[in-house]
This record gives structure tokens, sequence and C-alpha cells, in this order.
């Protein structure tokens, strides 16, 4: 891969890291009013809870240095096909959005889902451009997609 490829890579996947971020931070402003009212749904803490196991469960199977917070796989890395990623390939994102879904519940329902479908969006291009460059860099990668499901075991 040429190094003008590996900016380009880089550039796209800091547009899309932004953009993630920026929806991120968008769900728990919107979600604000109804925290202090403390009008959460047992939904949104049930939400908040899988989130949260799913992201230790990953760690517990990916180190920190192993992955990389930009779609673009590090030169290093290990490809990881236990624990979560047995039966999804982005367990991090999914986490991600189980926790945005709990946000958006407690938001405004246009707001709140209008912002959860955004990010949904953006992990969906981050996982496709990442799933396309991690067959580069992992021959292994092309039959452990037949294997596992993208964001939701057994489904998606």
């Amino acid at each position: 891969m040429s190094l003008f490829s590996i900016h380009k890579r880089n550039r796209i996947g800091t547009l899309l890291v932004a953009l993630q971020f920026g929806f991120m931070l968008l769900l728990p402003a919107l979600a604000a009013p109804a925290i202090v009212q403390g009008k959460v749904p047992i939904s949104a803490i049930l939400l908040a809870i899988s989130s949260m196991v799913l992201f230790v469960w990953t760690l517990v199977h990916n180190r920190l240095g192993n992955f990389n917070i930009r779609p673009t796989p590090k030169s290093w890395g290990v490809l990881i096909t236990t624990g979560p990623y047995r039966l999804i390939r982005h367990p991090m994102y999914t986490s991600v959005m189980l926790g945005a879904a709990s946000l958006a519940l407690m938001a405004d329902p246009l707001l709140g889902w209008s912002a959860w479908t955004a990010l949904a969006l953006v992990l969906l291009v981050k996982s496709i451009l990442e799933e396309r460059w991690l067959r580069e860099a992992h021959p292994a990668y092309s039959s452990y997609i037949i294997e596992s499901k993208r964001f939701i075991p057994w489904i998606i």
C-alpha cells in the first residue's frame, strides 16, 4: 500500500471518528433533561448495563493496544476471534450503539433516535471500511467474516 493510501485512509478514519464522537456527545446532552428530572426508564438502565458488560468483555479479549479508534488496522495488530469476537466482529461498536440507545430512550424521540441513527450509520461505514482493510492485513479475516455477524449475534 502506498503512503498516499495510508494518509487517505487515516483522513477518512479521522473524519468518521470525529462524527462518531460528535454524536456520542450530542446524545447525553439530549438525554440530560430526563436524567436531571430522574426520568430514567428501566429499559435505558438495562441497555446501559448491557453496553458496559459488552465493553468490559471485549477489553478482556482485545487489549487496548491491539485495536485502533480509526478503522485503519494497526500494522502490528493481532486478529482476535475469541470472547465476543466469536459472535460479532465489532463488539465495541455494538457496545457504543447499546449505550447510545439508552440515551436516545431518554431524549426527545425525534432528536434522540435521529442522532442514534446517524451514529449507527457512521459505525456501519466505519465497519465496512475496517473490514475491507482488515482483509488486506489478515488473510484469515475473510473466513472469519463467514463465521460471525457484524453487530448482532446470529442476525446482523
